[in-house]
């Protein structure tokens, strides 16, 4: 069911090369520091739950060398936050702006670290492979919404590099008109396409390129919320938030 299974058109070949990359110590110790602020989290988490999600988000891509710049205007608590998809860099990038409950597919849940510690920060997990429970992750997203907690989703249900994105999917959407809550598109946007996770490359391997990279900046530009009455259409507002999110980069001054 093509609905339910995104697949990305981006591969191994979407990553153009020719990047700046730091020293093989320097990788050494980047990936040590992303450990030790990963273990810290697993243990103050569970004490001090939304407290400390943004400092560890940030201690992560701070780790890592990720610098990272918000441009938008600034949206209120309960809306639902509507993201292109990149990497798994995304999900630091989205926790470090604010305490948001993140829907991601159940695969995450397995990742070593990262999974532990997206379920106890209240992340939604969907299972693609049992389409009829679809409705029931709706409602629990609705219901975050209504609780006046915010709530980050990647529409396109899969990664791309970042020139390329795919078709918003609408079945979150459904959410924010249920709940009456605004909509955020939001633009993350990487000075190289080398902190993309695509293709068949391990999470590893994947972090391991990304502690290697010098100068990495990602740019999260937030658009104006879209307001939907009770009973729009969510494809209308999927097709809307894309709009929104499809700007060109070089148009938002955001090349490297």
């Amino acid at each position: 069911m093509t609905f339910w299974q995104p697949t990305s058109t981006c591969g191994d070949e979407c990553r153009l090369g020719g990047d700046h990359r730091v020293a093989g110590i320097r990788v050494v110790l980047r990936m040590t520091a992303l450990f030790g602020v990963l273990l810290a989290a697993l243990v103050v988490v569970p004490i001090r739950r939304g407290g400390s999600v943004q400092l560890i988000a940030r201690g992560m891509l701070g780790a890592l060398g990720v610098r990272m710049r918000w441009r938008g205007p600034a949206h209120r608590p309960g809306s639902l936050l509507v993201a292109n998809h990149v990497s798994w860099l995304d999900i630091l990038v989205l926790l470090a702006l604010e305490p948001v409950r993140l829907v991601a597919k159940h695969d995450v849940e397995a990742w070593p670290g990262i999974g532990g510690l997206a379920s106890m920060l209240g992340a939604i997990f969907v299972d693609r492979t049992r389409p009829k429970r679809l409705p029931g992750t709706v409602d629990e997203v609705t219901g975050a919404l209504r609780a006046g907690r915010s709530v980050a989703v990647f529409p396109e249900g899969t990664t791309f590099c970042g020139p390329e994105r795919g078709r918003f999917r609408p079945a979150m959407f459904q959410a924010a008109v249920d709940a009456g809550a605004p909509v955020v598109p939001i633009t993350i946007h990487y000075g190289t396409t080398a902190a993309a996770f695509i293709g068949d490359e391990t999470l590893f391997s994947s972090v391991r390129r990304v502690a290697a990279l010098r100068g990495l900046t990602v740019t999260v530009v937030g658009a104006p919320a879209l307001r939907p009455d009770i009973g729009a259409d969510r494809r209308t507002l999927a097709r809307a938030a894309q709009a929104s999110v499809g700007t060109n980069p070089m148009a938002l001054g955001l090349a490297a």
